[in-house]
């Protein structure tokens, strides 16, 4: 059978432009619409009519919602998911919450008050779903977060493998001959539910795997994502612990308030302090040093949870997915070889 995503393949346009067409919609050029109909025909592509139909009758905007203020990262992505959105003729609604927010009972909330024809949840507490997304009946999807193991038939899933990813971040400083290797971010207290949680521990069970004895008082000093938190928590760990000579920060803008208290402290980075961030966002292309850091897919996190979710939106019988999306590490220029 023939989906949009197939016409989208065959024509050589998004899936927001084939939707556009499809619906109607009158911000499409002549050509793409003349290619479009075109393949449509070809293909004996039938759209869900009842799903046309819905579309046409709700005119609720798609409700994103940002675990966190101040992370740049997520910022990246909601930027990306605006402009997909905005090509495809869907109006959106974003609510920044706090990173100690529960995203799942303001969505709830929203859903209750707004009636919504879907749901981003732009980082997220598994728990949260755990305990309370049974209350959610429209198409949504989780995104940084894997959610691959509950049992909703609503909610996709796409994220980067923390575990691993911090796996290899600490396993580039080990190779680099660092093995007083310092954590900030996160808390070491939250449930596994929690980003910072899965990559301070993936961090930790790779220094295992090295043999690598890590003591979480001496070593680890929780913090928010953000550069305050960063340099706050970089002060306060290299000042408790003088022997590390490297840290691994759990997100990037935790890192460059790290490489600042390391500044402020008359050390140097990479010289005396090693670093290695995560996210790879745009600013660590400049931070001098430039910061080595482990870099998510922030365009395909963007365009296929987007993409995942419009599916769903405008046909009823898509199954949600879930995908662990690619990563790689960027050596830079703030680690130095013991």
């Amino acid at each position: 059978m023939t989906t949009i995503k197939d016409i989208a393949r065959l024509s050589g346009y998004s899936i927001g432009t084939v939707s556009r067409v499809i619906n109607q919609h009158s911000d499409v050029s002549p050509e793409a619409r003349k290619k479009i109909e075109k393949i449509i025909a070809q293909e004996n592509f039938q759209p869900n009519s009842n799903a046309k139909l819905l579309k046409q009758q709700i005119k609720t905007s798609v409700i994103i919602l940002v675990k966190g203020q101040m992370n740049i990262f997520l910022e990246v992505i909601l930027e990306e998911m605006q402009k997909i959105l905005n090509e495809s003729g869907e109006a959106t609604s974003v609510t920044f919450l706090d990173e100690a927010a529960n995203e799942v009972e303001t969505a709830v909330h929203q859903c209750a008050e707004r009636k919504p024809r879907g749901i981003i949840f732009l980082g997220g507490n598994i728990n949260y779903f755990k305990k309370s997304f049974d209350q959610i009946d429209v198409p949504s999807v989780l995104v940084t977060v894997p959610a691959s193991g509950l049992p909703f038939e609503n909610l996709s899933s796409y994220a980067t493998d923390d575990i691993a990813a911090s796996a290899a971040a600490v396993e580039y400083l080990v190779r680099m001959g660092h093995k007083n290797i310092g954590i900030i971010g996160g808390s070491a207290s939250l449930q596994r539910g929690q980003i910072g949680y899965r990559r301070l521990h993936g961090a930790i069970n790779q220094l295992k795997k090295f043999n690598i004895p890590f003591d979480i008082n001496k070593q680890y000093e929780p913090g928010r994502f953000s550069i305050v938190s960063g340099y706050e928590s970089a002060m306060s760990l290299l000042k408790r612990n003088k022997k590390i000579t490297a840290l691994y920060c759990i997100s990037d803008i935790i890192a460059i308030g790290a490489m600042r208290a390391v500044k402020d402290l008359n050390m140097n980075v990479p010289d005396d302090i090693s670093i290695i961030g995560y996210d790879g966002i745009e600013y660590t292309r400049y931070s001098v040093p430039r910061l080595a850091t482990i870099q998510q897919d922030t365009s395909g996190l963007a365009r296929k949870s987007v993409e995942d979710l419009l599916m769903r939106i405008n046909y009823q019988n898509r199954t949600a997915n879930h995908e662990m999306i690619p990563f790689r590490v960027l050596t830079g220029e703030s680690i130095k070889k013991k």
